[in-house]
């Protein structure tokens, strides 16, 4: 099969694009490589697809390019038989400082795609979505049901996205599906977030940071559960024309959390904690029965035993991977 995958070069589009390639699947890959993290974490995972093409019989082709560029982005949805849109302007703090940018990208950016696909035709359309869009909780854990009330313009943009997805799905007819990801981590994870954090500075005999009194709870779902959930929907149509929640069924405070990893790593060391910023989600849990009935979904990985996978692979591949973590 012939697989699009935008935003291919980062963490969760990089294990997509290296699964695909593996499995012998023709695998094109766009990414703009935006500076919001380290350039180099890229760069490897464009590597590690690349290898894993050569090793399953697939193909990997990269295009440095945006999903803001229309044109470019008709050309290459034009050969796919599946799009997997994994492009986004990430994070909810720094969208509060520059919304419009998070717009441009995940809304305008989604609707080029959505163009495309609806004047050429594709097997599935498959979003990455957010927990972000939930917003504050009326109830735990979230199911698809729950008000859609986002606190930050990364949610919005988010929520926006998939509107846009599941209405051209239904106008236009072609099969779409959006996956609302709770906090995945996992090996290759982006630098900036709060599990890496914790494990890079305890090995560093630095205290973790914690923002807020730590209360905050998280439903922390492990990449290969991902990856496989994205899988299905090459085989699978019973989930279109509906938004997914993908996360874990598990969830802990970030307290907990971090003093799990320090106990783990570092002992002596104390936690430290910072303001909490508001646009923060207070908590977030994920009900996945939908995901579990349309798609055969179940989560593999609990947090804790996610996290130890974690620090195992980042110990394996500190020489390479920390330095990108610290500099963050």
């Amino acid at each position: 099969m012939h697989i699009l995958v935008t935003g291919g070069a980062g963490f969760i589009g990089g294990h997509l694009a290296e699964r695909f390639a593996r499995d012998g699947h023709s695998v094109v890959v766009l990414d703009n490589f935006d500076p919001f993290y380290d350039l180099d974490l890229k760069e490897h995972n464009v590597e590690v697809g690349r290898e894993a093409a050569r090793e399953g019989d697939g193909s990997y082709e990269l295009v440095d390019g945006d999903v803001r560029d229309a044109e470019l982005v008709t050309d290459l949805v034009g050969d796919a038989d599946y799009v997997y849109h994994q492009a986004a302007q990430a994070g909810v703090r720094p969208s509060v400082e520059n919304p419009r940018k998070y717009d441009a990208v995940n809304v305008d950016g989604t609707l080029n795609i959505l163009d495309a696909c609806r004047d050429t035709g594709i097997e599935r359309f498959v979003m990455a979505s957010s927990s972000s869009v939930y917003g504050k909780p009326r109830y735990l854990p979230y199911d698809e049901q729950h008000p859609t009330t986002p606190v930050s313009p990364y949610g919005a943009s988010k929520l926006a996205a998939e509107r846009y997805a599941c209405s051209y799905g239904e106008v236009y007819d072609f099969p779409v599906v959006a996956l609302r990801y709770f906090t995945v981590y996992g090996p290759r994870m982006r630098p900036n977030m709060a599990i890496s954090n914790f494990v890079s500075r305890c090995v560093n005999d630095e205290p973790p940071v914690i923002y807020g009194d730590g209360t905050q709870t998280r439903d922390f779902t492990y990449i290969d559960d991902v990856v496989e959930a994205n899988v299905a929907l090459l085989e699978s149509d019973a989930a279109d024309g509906q938004a997914v929640n993908i996360g874990s069924t598990d969830n802990i405070d970030i307290k907990t959390l971090a003093t799990e990893i320090r106990d783990q790593l570092a002992p002596e060391l104390d936690l430290v904690y910072e303001e909490r910023h508001d646009a923060d989600s207070e908590h977030t849990h994920a009900d996945t029965a939908r995901a579990g009935e349309l798609l055969g979904y179940e989560a593999s990985h609990t947090i804790r035993e996610g996290v130890a996978a974690f620090i195992e692979w980042y110990e394996a591949n500190r020489e390479w991977y920390e330095p990108l973590v610290m500099e963050s």
